[in-house]
């Protein structure tokens, strides 16, 4: 389980806000949808979502204690009775037909295999229920990822990372299908979206390594941790440069996934 800071996330997510802003876009909510957000994060995502609910309501988990507080904290009060959140592993949901959409953005990679959390999606949705979801997919930030691991086997670093295994799952359409049709979903839409991470200057892109890049950076101790950091970030700088502005970006490809579940056939 990796540490979350909600503040220091806020500061430096701003690619992910306006990806889950277009997502949500794309939702079609109606006034007495119930929502599923998985991965809510911060919850503001599933407050925005929950502020168009007039008569349904959303709820957003997260395996973040963390989070889940500072969402609990910032978003419910004047929306108690149609947000909530709740501390739940994406791989084990516990729902049963409970929801008319499930929304993820930006979440679902943390898990590798996603089989259960399909599964677990299924259960979630009512029959003819649907869900949206993007997340990293195959090829996501494969230029920082290649600058991690060229400075984690430096003779500095290399002791950390014994037996080293990534931990994301970053996953090709072709993959996905034969996954949902297993747990019982129609898949209308899979494809990889390329997408880019920009960030105004060095900090910028130090603070998003920083928050949210720790399967590397907590195999670290944490008196080394930002020097660590720093390597990376020097090591991807230097095949990448920032531009006449100072700005900085990384090359991203996101999974997207509208997924239905179907009604139950009528009994003859």
């Amino acid at each position: 389980m990796y540490r979350w800071n909600p503040e220091d996330y806020a500061r430096h997510s701003s690619g992910q806000e306006k990806w889950a802003q277009e997502l949500i876009g794309l939702l079609e909510l109606q006034p007495d949808d119930t929502v599923l957000d998985i991965g809510c994060g911060d919850g503001r995502h599933t407050a925005h979502i929950a502020d168009q609910l007039v008569s349904g309501h959303a709820v957003g988990v997260d395996c973040s204690a963390d989070m889940i507080r500072h969402a609990h904290h910032q978003h419910v009060p004047g929306r108690q009775g149609r947000l909530c959140f709740a501390v739940e592993n994406a791989a084990s949901l516990p729902f049963q037909e409970e929801f008319s959409l499930v929304f993820s953005n930006a979440a679902l990679h943390w898990v590798k295999d996603h089989r259960p959390v399909l599964a677990g999606i299924a259960r979630a949705l009512k029959p003819g229920g649907r869900a949206v979801l993007q997340m990293g997919g195959y090829g996501n930030a494969a230029e920082i990822i290649a600058a991690f691991d060229r400075v984690r086997a430096r003779p500095e670093w290399q002791n950390f990372f014994v037996n080293f295994e990534l931990s994301y799952g970053f996953h090709r359409p072709e993959d996905y299908r034969p996954w949902c049709a297993e747990a019982g979903l129609e898949a209308p839409e899979l494809c990889l979206l390329p997408k880019e991470m920009r960030y105004a200057d060095r900090e910028g892109l130090l603070g998003w390594i920083r928050t949210v890049w720790q399967p590397y950076t907590e195999c670290v101790p944490e008196a080394r941790r930002e020097a660590f950091i720093h390597g990376a970030v020097d090591e991807y700088l230097l095949r990448y440069p920032a531009d006449k502005d100072g700005q900085t970006s990384v090359r991203m490809v996101r999974l997207q996934a509208r997924l239905q579940k179907p009604f139950r056939e009528r009994s003859q």
